[in-house]
């Protein structure tokens, strides 16, 4: 949700913006802005609407240097995407500003700040901070102390790039409620959102825990906590490389990260299956005593993360016997739930620092005290370090806006869950092995499902004019099929729905006709039969089927049906094999309909404000 990059350096650091900008443009791409300060001709400023590469335009009609700046890509919040709110913002010519998050409290402060003078050219929060900083380095004559004075008087969440005119040497950041970095280099040190911002500069990284503040010159960086103590962090070196977040050969990110589910999947399983058994230690150290007084799991996320949970609570009831609630993650903050201290709470998210779901998260822990388990893409993230157990997901960089391998990984950690969970009511040992083994072969089963790209490609060009779609699935496959009609809307604006099969009959059958795709999902196991009489209330009302069926569920071909088949897979898994040509279904139909699909529009891929 917006990017953030900053640098200070002895180079021209202009060119080290930019490249991050680009690395972080996933993150929000209504607008992109920088700020460079030289000791000549003090802070310069270039603005463009649109996506990091207008700005890229306008710098090379108006170029700009500096050793010391700061850098922002927006996804817009407070005031329409235009240049006069894209990031930076500038106070009185001596204070710059990048933020992302939300000021609760801006509209107080604004008018507190218009009452002394100060001129307002902008919609956004942010620019009360920029006036908030120069109010009080007035008074205190010190950057850093002026930033840690103005977060005391900020309510909401921030990161924060703040750079002064009057101190052309030094970069101060902040933190709260929205991730932050050090890049450390040598005479050099940078700030960013994300870690792939900086992979070029730098594998070395420094995370700010929350209400941290950095004080940062080219030499050296400090760190304070919230109460202004000197403290420190634990420098890290990144396992990612450069070419990590490259597209490579393919068209965009979007379809190379649905071809990595295999890898991804198999290295959400490396060393935490042996001997027909879930090893628990691989969620975390003391694993195995907080599954053992587990007798309730409470999920919490978001989105795609949310349809993930809402398969795990077939897979935690019917196979683990465990009673299972699934919540998104802003509903459930805002009212008062009934948690039991036995009830384990799952937090489901690709990026660690979800704002709705870490908000719930920390709700729960301090009015129950219940047990926590993050399932989670980025090891320093905030859900992470908030978590007692954690299973990584290992999928790798997702840079697509629209989740894809995220999603497929969330599923298969949620599935280690289930059988660790399971062996303690009882599962027999011969079935944990057999579903062990169809776990293993899950990276195998995605492999055959990718097979049907080509005809899945060739099938998207009747979606070419098409406005409405239906997603039918039933038992586990119902949340697949929220998933894949999520997708489809997401990248291709076609308006899709998802629903259990069964209900087709009370209420959504009235919209079906010729000019209606439903997409239906027909795994081979107990609801088959029944989701076959659904298909026949949809063709008997003229409706056009897209069927993915397995290869023993006996569907073919026929008037106004189109099938794909799917090799057999275990039912265990079935949902998350049935995903992949659904994934691919919104790829390709996006793709004919020339929507970008990679940043579809007024979405980004890192939700860290409310």
């Amino acid at each position: 949700m917006c990017g953030i990059v900053g640098a200070v350096a002895e180079r021209d650091v202009v060119s080290i913006l930019m490249e991050g900008l680009r690395r972080l443009e996933y993150r929000g791409y209504d607008s992109a802005g920088l700020v460079a300060l030289d000791r000549e001709h003090g802070l310069g400023r270039r603005r463009a609407v649109g996506k990091v590469a207008a700005l890229a335009e306008r710098l090379e009609d108006e170029p700009l240097t500096g050793h010391v700046g700061i850098a922002h890509t927006r996804w817009a919040t407070h005031g329409a995407p235009s240049e006069a709110n894209a990031h930076p913002h500038i106070c009185e010519g001596r204070v710059a500003v990048v933020h992302n998050g939300i000021i609760e409290n801006h509209a107080e402060l604004r008018r507190q700040q218009e009452v002394d003078g100060y001129r307002f050219t902008s919609q956004t929060d942010t620019e009360v901070i920029a006036h908030q900083v120069h109010r009080h380095l007035a008074v205190c004559n010190d950057l850093a102390e002026a930033v840690r004075r103005t977060t005391a008087d900020l309510e909401g969440a921030y990161a924060l790039g703040v750079v002064s005119a009057d101190e052309p040497g030094r970069l101060v950041a902040a933190r709260r409620g929205s991730p932050l970095v050090i890049g450390v280099g040598i005479g050099e040190h940078f700030i960013a959102s994300d870690v792939a911002a900086l992979l070029p500069v730098t594998r070395r990284f420094v995370y700010l825990e929350e209400g941290d503040l950095a004080d940062i010159t080219r030499e050296a960086y400090r760190l304070f906590d919230v109460e202004g103590q000197g403290v420190s962090r634990p420098e890290q070196e990144s396992s990612l490389t450069p070419g990590a977040v490259e597209r490579g050969n393919y068209r965009h990110f979007m379809l190379k990260e649905i071809f990595e589910q295999p890898r991804a999947v198999a290295d959400t399983l490396e060393g935490r299956l042996a001997g027909g058994r879930v090893l628990e230690e691989a969620f975390g150290y003391g694993a195995a005593e907080v599954l053992d007084g587990v007798r309730e799991v409470q999920i919490l996320a978001c989105g795609t993360s949310y349809h993930a949970g809402m398969v795990a609570r077939y897979w935690l009831e019917a196979v683990a016997g465990v009673p299972c609630s699934v919540e998104v993650a802003n509903e459930f903050r805002y009212r008062r739930p009934v948690v039991r201290p036995d009830t384990l709470v799952v937090t489901i998210s690709q990026s660690g620092e979800t704002a709705d779901t870490l908000a719930a998260l920390r709700d729960i822990k301090a009015r129950v005290g219940s047990r926590a388990l993050a399932i989670c893409n980025v090891p320093e993230s905030s859900l992470v370090r908030e978590s007692e157990l954690v299973l990584m997901t290992r999928a790798g960089p997702e840079i697509g806006v629209a989740s894809t391998k995220a999603f497929t990984t969330q599923l298969t950690a949620l599935l280690l869950l289930t059988l660790a969970l399971a062996r303690r009511n009882g599962l027999p040992a011969e079935r944990e092995a057999e579903y062990v083994a169809a776990l293993e072969e899950l990276p195998r089963r995605i492999e055959r499902a990718l097979e049907l790209n080509d005809a899945i490609d060739a099938l998207a060009a009747d979606f070419a004019d098409k406005h409405h779609s239906l997603f039918l699935g039933r038992g586990p496959l119902y949340p697949v099929a929220m998933e894949g009609a999520l997708k489809l809307k997401e990248i291709s604006y076609i308006h899709a729905e998802a629903y259990p099969a069964g209900e087709l009959k009370h209420g959504p059958l009235a919209l079906v006709d010729g000019e209606m795709p439903v997409i239906a999902i027909a795994p081979n196991d107990d609801l088959l039969e029944k989701l076959k009489s659904n298909l026949q209330e949809v063709r008997a009302r003229g409706g056009r089927l897209v069927v993915f069926a397995d290869t023993a569920a006996g569907m073919d071909d026929g008037e106004g049906v189109r099938t794909f088949p799917l090799e057999h897979s275990h039912e265990l898994i079935a949902p998350v094999v049935y995903t992949v040509p659904l994934q691919l279904l919104a790829y390709h139909v996006a793709v004919i309909k020339g929507t970008d699909v990679d940043q579809p529009r007024n979405l980004a891929k890192s939700v860290t404000v409310e």
